[in-house]
């Protein structure tokens, strides 16, 4: 376990914490969009681990302009999004359904990302770090877009899954 003494040791922590959450996220995002039915939020996943497999690179960069190592912590957290989105993909239904339980877990990672990612942002700028700070802004840049991607695609996919309960009624 870390000592918390300065603003450094935080933001190290948390850049340690985001590293450890988008390593797994490398491993889980390929089962995601293979568990998804829809070609536009396969399509929208398989974009998004790419940005992450970039996201990793980045804070390998930063941690070796801050001397440090990116290694040796597990985010907890993470792991939790990642089971459950393990145990959506488990579920059976409507297909339409199935896709918009994907997304509900897919952004409860972007969401946990984005807290991070601001969290780090800010530390890093309190600490004179605009290099760093501009960095993770980027970052936090793209996982706001993926969030909005994955919002427009439930969308689509609702007024599909409405269609579908519809027709349901009339049986």
């Amino acid at each position: 376990m870390s000592k918390l003494n300065s603003a450094r040791d935080l933001l190290i922590h948390e850049l340690k914490d985001l590293y450890s959450a988008e390593t797994q996220l490398v491993k889980a995002l390929p089962k995601m969009a293979k568990g998804a039915n829809s070609d536009e939020l396969k399509k929208a996943l398989e974009q998004h681990l790419e940005e992450t497999q970039e996201h990793v690179a980045r804070l390998e960069r930063i941690g070796e302009q801050l001397g440090e190592s990116m290694k040796g912590k597990k985010c907890k957290a993470m792991e939790g999004l990642v089971e459950e989105g393990k145990e959506t993909l488990e579920e059976e239904g409507d297909p339409s359904v199935l896709d918009l339980a994907i997304i509900g877990a897919a952004q409860k990672v972007e969401h946990y990302e984005i807290a991070g990612y601001g969290t780090a942002r800010t530390l890093a700028e309190l600490l004179g770090e605009e290099d760093v700070a501009e960095i993770l802004q980027e970052t936090l840049d793209e996982e706001g877009n993926a969030d909005k991607t994955l919002t427009e695609i439930a969308m689509e996919l609702n007024v599909e899954a409405g269609a579908t309960a519809g027709e349901d009624d009339d049986e």
